[in-house]
């Protein structure tokens, strides 16, 4: 019996090149803002250095990428900030983070809110209720300080050293309720704990009575959109529930900012556990 050799169709053909051809842009993304040469692509990629020259130069060809004729490395060029654009102009960050909340809601039982950033404030844009008889709605479309409440004090965090030093220099830390942090110095430790956990917590803090976990979540470029969060009356968010609300919102968090094309390092996130921070109200 002879066998009959598979032939690979001219669609198999053209998709193989066309996923090889999207390794290749990734990867120049990937590194951006540091260009890369033809050997270096080829061995990070496991493909025969001729079959990458071949894709660089097409790519080249059609402006998605820049050749340095110089130092022979390639880098992103005008073709792919074009699609970069268009999928920006493309994305509703309200419509992509709606899905999660929901998730959110149906995981942990409590509200879930999206705020924006702007400037020093923050506004809440979407909640999604919880389903509690007593339960946490926000206003929405009202703005709130940097340093008051989960979702503020998540995106305070979230900005460079220089900017966190622009607000604390420049901004009255005004005690919204008794509980807010109104020094300096404990809430940069605040936000370093932050940092470290990768969500924030709040007890009491912008409104008496009430508790909340959150993150940050990031545009493609890196820059803070704002934030989301699960919130409720502030007996249910005890240290341990804290800790596991934080872990859902901080991994909701960063696949809404995936969505968004944030690619960030793997970080460790806190699942259990109570915090001196945390447990301060």
């Amino acid at each position: 019996m002879t066998t009959t050799p598979v032939i690979a169709s001219d669609a198999s053909r053209a998709r193989s090149g066309l996923g090889r051809a999207l390794d290749v842009i990734n990867i120049i993304a990937d590194r951006a803002p540091e260009s890369l040469g033809v050997s270096a692509i080829a061995r990070e990629l496991g493909l025969p250095k001729a079959v990458a020259h071949r894709i660089l130069k097409e790519l080249v060809a059609d402006e998605f990428l820049n050749f340095d004729e110089e130092t022979k490395r390639y880098r992103l060029g005008a073709g792919a900030l074009t699609v970069g654009l268009a999928a920006l102009r493309a994305m509703n960050v309200p419509d992509i983070a709606r899905r999660y909340l929901v998730r959110l809601v149906r995981t942990s039982g409590e509200t879930a809110t999206l705020s924006v950033r702007q400037g020093w404030y923050r506004v809440y844009v979407d909640q999604v209720l919880s389903s509690h008889e007593v339960r946490m709605s926000v206003s929405l479309g009202t703005s709130h300080p940097l340093h008051s409440g989960s979702s503020s004090k998540a995106i305070l965090a979230a900005l460079s050293d220089t900017e966190v030093d622009d607000y604390l220099d420049n901004q009255p830390l005004e005690a919204v309720t008794p509980s807010t942090i109104t020094s300096a110095i404990q809430l940069r430790a605040e936000l370093a704990r932050i940092r470290r956990h990768g969500y924030a917590v709040s007890k009491g803090e912008r409104q008496s009575g009430a508790g909340s976990v959150a993150a940050a979540v990031r545009y493609s470029t890196g820059q803070v959109f704002g934030s989301i969060s699960l919130c409720g009356p502030q007996d249910r968010f005890t240290p341990e529930v804290c800790a596991a609300h934080g872990a859902l919102v901080a991994a909701a968090a960063a696949e809404i900012s995936g969505e968004l094309g944030f690619r960030a390092p793997a970080q460790r996130i806190a699942t259990g556990g109570t915090d001196p921070v945390a447990t301060r109200h």
